[in-house]
């Protein structure tokens, strides 16, 4: 990024917060005006500490999707992003007024592409609440923003533990209060792969490559500790760039070790040259080569140098669950999809998407009261609903929110590549392991 940009992009940072918290202390001024009682809602509201908005008869409840829907990630992103528009039609009105999602907003599965759309979100102090980001790196820069002027967001596919907590009761570096998550923190898919690796498959050594990256470093971190933790040694935890074609510098340097299995919780198109390379180099020959969610998607299924792989992945077995807000099951969804866009999602959290939106849209119904013709919609309220989540029943199974705003199953499975393109939807659906902590 050049010099002009950056500075730009801190000018416009600076003049949309001071908009954001103009915006919040006046929707508050409004608040303490507002009458507190429960209205026709039937449910009360929070206490009105991060304002409120009202839609005016006529107009709609303003939502936003934020997802990869360009780049390398977008087959993950564009399956998220058309789940979330499907469980908005599904839900229908709130109260008498419709939901309106808005222009999908791109996250490019990077930090600068969630701050600004974070940035363009945040001006608009209409939007109650954002379904997103597809990426970790793209959710550590747009969830400040977004949950500093009173919004929530809820994330279908960002899985990295800084976003929420270790599981231990330590907050990650990036956990910032309003940011929740349907899909599951990356300390359970590390030790799902871990055990997979060591216990099933018997091996004893193993590595890891990840891209600096929050998702891909912080996967790999935890699949290093679980491993160690089920008896292993990890040999090397090596970086490479995400711009890199020519891996070999990094793998002859794993190679010295001899591991048994190389981890890579990355992304295309650095996982299509890592996956080509490794069995040329010397020392890596004989290594299996076992993958994370981020490359568990058509396109690099399909790809020839990755049949045999292992992945880790949600458990997608959905197809007896019921969308306890909607009624939809899993395999209406797919079928709805299928008639819409012609071909069953290409990734596994469009499931995951589903749930955090309808969630989100019973908190808005939950937080909110009609006063004479105007829905007026609690802030507060609507983290007060999703923090109290329990035993909610969607299309990934039961839902239960904890302090951080760790939502998900956290039910996992290991798959199996067939190989080639026409097994790749097989493929997804090959699993040879299941995780249920």
């Amino acid at each position: 990024m050049s010099i002009l940009r950056t500075l730009r992009l801190k000018v416009l940072l600076a003049v949309v917060t001071a908009m954001a918290l103009a915006a919040a202390a006046c929707s508050a001024d409004t608040a303490q005006e507002a009458d507190a009682d429960v209205g026709s809602a039937g449910t009360a509201a929070g206490e009105s500490s991060l304002g409120v908005v009202e839609v005016q008869q006529g107009d709609a409840i303003q939502i936003r999707s934020l997802e990869a829907i360009t780049g390398d990630y977008s087959i993950v992103g564009l399956a998220i992003d058309r789940a979330t528009a499907i469980a908005v039609n599904d839900y229908g009105q709130i109260h008498g007024f419709d939901v309106d999602l808005g222009a999908s907003l791109d996250d490019l599965c990077s930090s600068d592409g969630g701050q600004a759309a974070a940035q363009a979100i945040v001006a608009d102090s209409d939007v109650v609440g954002v379904i997103g980001t597809s990426c970790s790196s793209a959710a550590i820069a747009a969830a400040p923003l977004v949950t500093a002027a009173g919004m929530v967001m809820i994330s279908g596919g960002a899985t990295s533990p800084a976003l929420t907590s270790d599981l231990a009761g330590n907050p990650g570096p990036n956990y910032t209060p309003g940011f929740y998550r349907t899909v599951t923190n990356d300390v359970f898919q590390g030790a799902a792969m871990a055990q997979f690796v060591h216990d099933d498959l018997g091996l004893s050594t193993a590595a890891a490559i990840h891209d600096g990256d929050p998702f891909t470093q912080g996967l790999a971190r935890a699949f290093a500790d679980a491993f160690e933790r089920e008896g292993g040694t990890i040999t090397r935890l090596s970086a490479i760039n995400k711009e890199d074609s020519d891996m070999v510098p990094v793998l002859t340097e794993i190679a010295a070790g001899r591991p048994e299995a190389l981890f890579l919780p990355i992304f295309q198109p650095a996982g299509d040259f890592v996956a080509d390379q490794a069995p040329g180099v010397p020392g890596l020959e004989d290594t299996l080569l076992v993958a994370a969610d981020s490359l568990l998607n058509l396109n690099f299924l399909s790809l020839p140098q990755s049949q045999g792989m292992y992945f880790t992945g949600p458990d997608r077995r959905f197809a007896g669950n019921v969308n306890q807000s909607t009624g939809k099951t899993a395999d209406d969804f797919v079928a709805a999809y299928e008639d819409l866009y012609g071909h069953k999602p290409g990734s596994p959290f469009w499931a995951h998407a589903y749930d955090a939106t309808t969630l989100l849209l019973d908190a808005i119904a939950a937080a909110s009261r009609v006063e004479e013709g105007t829905l007026v919609i609690d802030r507060a309220g609507i983290r007060k609903h999703l923090d109290s989540v329990r035993g909610y029943e969607g299309l990934i199974g039961p839902i239960a929110c904890d302090s951080f705003g760790d939502c998900g199953s956290n039910k996992l499975v290991v798959v199996r590549n067939l190989g080639g393109e026409s097994n790749a939807e097989a493929s997804m659906e090959n699993i040879v392991f299941s995780y249920a902590p």
